[in-house]
């Protein structure tokens, strides 16, 4: 892995752990069972980001959480298995005293305890996203457009504030990345939330870029909002109104709205102080990008941001935390890294007073801006760029996604349910070779075929314990998962589901299109299709009998919140079945509710089918 043979990669990481509002049925005990560890596929959410930063080699990772939820997740990292299975070092929970669940993404880089953290560049990633696509793709792309040393954009070093451009360069500070993925194609989440962006193509490179880079994919971001936003701003002015200094910037635009933004961001240091000095800024995909966009090619608008202070300005953002001078008192000076390159030519030796300026206009990156002091007010202000990927629609393009509502939980649990295990791998693989070794002996062999790399989000395995399942049964192998500590009765039918560990599946149950979580315990009989179970929550079973005109449980599309009894015979669509409002509520406007349970609709019973275990 490359955490393990790489050196660090200069980033750290910031994951926000959010309240989770649109998953309240099962975030209600966010002191004992915040967001971030809900399971996805039978993995707590908050691992997801967490292996991909250990993939791509950051292990300087934090988790931002509001005090309340911290002890639980602390908890987690040292006893859950797939968490304590990760490599060193653990993250750090940081818990500020004023973060609180209502609170913007914005202002929690305005916090002192997440100011102190960073001392570098950084990602910043939520609980809730699943990215498919190595992070060193990402890192690359970054590193290559940006093109910048150590020290590009300040930070905080062993002896204190690093000073801009102290790596060497004169090209100036860094931009940034986000990630933006498709809405629509195969295995889409109905409804999901979608952002307006706009993007500039990049200059042509000098050399073609490799097959497997992801430049054609990148543009220059100039607009980002979501579309919630862009609706409201087309019915204010009965259209799209565009400035005529982004037409006269550029001319080839292009606009998108099938696309949601990822929340993964490559951020240099300096960014801290701009959200440091605009208190206006409350959330970083709506306020940060956009403003950052639109500085690129608004007039004016990144002196009002205070960005040419921000970017001439050689302090950084946590200089009066970390005030600091050379051990020896002594500056050193700035070294032209260009001059000393043997491919680099320089112009004819001059008086310093008459050497050409280093042309820096077609620069991805912009110049350090000299002290505003000195600077007339009409000379231009050139910002750093903001890139942006745009994930192209592809048939099977690597997952990226964010997990933050109960479809697209149930629909990411079973689409990762049916990646191949890495046993099947390994069993396919020696098949394959046994096959290309008895292919070898022929006269005129066919050329081999390449091994299929498993993906990075796939299971070892997809039954961890064959043993707890009774015969006959029938469990589809290739779209279920079944974690440890399963045990399912007779004559069940499990098909396209995800069962967490220590659940019951009890005899002659049908599943189907299910995602249960720790701990369920699924009564004789019954019948579920497309409900998501909360923890240790119970569906009441029974026998069926002949003189009892067929009476069982059947749910369908529900949601069960943690730790309540469904009753046998219970027949729903649609619902969520949570706590009510008040202790002894006997009826609610929209049906009735039965031992703290909303019921209503009916549907009917599953389908048979799968593969017989054994």
């Amino acid at each position: 892995m490359p955490h393990a043979t790489m050196p660090s990669v200069g980033f750290q990481a910031i994951i926000l752990c959010g309240p989770g509002e649109s998953m309240s049925t099962f975030t209600s005990n966010r002191k004992d069972f915040p967001k971030a560890l809900i399971p996805i596929a039978n993995r707590p959410m908050v691992w997801y980001p967490l292996d991909w930063c250990y993939r791509m080699g950051v292990t300087n990772i934090h988790l931002v959480t509001p005090p309340e939820s911290a002890s639980a997740i602390e908890a987690a990292l040292s006893q859950n298995p797939y968490l304590t299975s990760l490599p060193s070092p653990k993250p750090d929970v940081l818990a500020p005293k004023d973060l609180t669940q209502t609170t913007g993404t914005g202002e929690i880089f305005r916090l002192p305890e997440v100011q102190r953290e960073i001392t570098g560049d950084f990602i910043v990633l939520p609980c809730d996203i699943i990215c498919e696509l190595e992070g060193t793709s990402f890192l690359e792309s970054w590193m290559v457009q940006e093109a910048g040393l150590g020290g590009a954009t300040g930070g905080i070093g062993d002896n204190g504030p690093i000073k801009s451009g102290s790596g060497g360069e004169k090209k100036g500070r860094r931009g940034g990345l986000a990630i933006w993925y498709p809405t629509k194609g195969e295995n889409s989440i109905k409804d999901e939330e979608t952002d307006f962006v706009a993007t500039t193509p990049l200059s042509a490179p000098i050399v073609a870029p490799p097959a497997s880079s992801l430049r054609p994919d990148i543009g220059n971001l100039v607009y980002s909002m979501p579309t919630d936003t862009l609706n409201d701003v087309v019915e204010e002015h009965g259209g799209f109104p565009i400035r005529h200094s982004l037409l006269r910037k550029h001319g080839r635009i292009k606009m998108e709205t099938n696309y949601r933004n990822a929340h993964i961001f490559f951020f240099p240091y300096w960014i801290l102080e701009m959200i440091k000095r605009n208190e206006v800024i409350e959330n970083i995909s709506e306020d940060v990008l956009g403003w950052w966009a639109k500085a690129g090619w608004q007039t004016g608008l990144g002196d009002k941001l205070g960005l040419r202070e921000v970017l001439s300005s050689s302090s950084t953002p946590n200089e009066d935390m970390h005030e600091s001078t050379d051990l020896d008192g002594m500056l050193d000076d700035e070294v032209d890294v260009a001059s000393l390159s043997s491919t680099w030519t320089s112009p004819s030796t001059k008086h310093p007073s008459h050497q050409t300026p280093l042309d820096t206009s077609n620069s991805l990156i912009s110049p350090t801006a000299p002290s505003t002091s000195s600077v007339a007010p009409f000379q231009p202000l050139t910002i750093p760029p903001i890139l942006a990927y745009i994930q192209p629609s592809t048939t099977k393009p690597p997952l990226i996604r964010r997990v933050d509502t109960a479809p697209a939980l149930l629909t990411t649990s079973l689409l990762l349910a049916k990646l191949p295990s890495l046993e099947e791998l390994q069993t396919t693989q020696q098949q394959q070779q046994q096959q290309q070794q008895q292919q070898q002996q022929s006269p005129n062999p066919p050329p081999s075929t390449p091994a299929s790399r498993p993906s990075p989000l796939a299971h070892p395995a997809k039954i961890a314990w064959p043993e707890g399942i009774e015969k006959p049964s029938r469990v589809e192998t290739d779209s279920t998962l079944l974690d440890a500590a399963v045990t399912v009765g007779a004559r069940a039918n499990i098909r396209e589901s995800v069962v967490g560990a220590n659940c019951q599946v009890g005899v002659g149950v049908r599943l189907q299109r299910c995602v249960l979580m720790e701990g369920v315990v699924v009564g004789e009989n019954v019948q579920l299709a497309g409900c998501i179970l909360g923890r240790r929550c119970r569906v009441e079973g029974g026998a069926v009998g002949k003189g009892d005109g067929g009476e069982r449980t059947r749910l369908t599309d529900c949601e069960v919140q943690e730790g309540f009894v469904v009753p046998w015979g219970t027949e729903a669509k649609g619902e969520e079945f949570a706590k009510g409002l008040s202790e002894g509520e006997e009826e609610d406007e929209e049906g009735d509710t039965r031992m703290g349970w909303q019921v209503e609709g009916e549907v009917e019973g599953g389908d048979e089918g799968g593969i017989e275990l054994g």
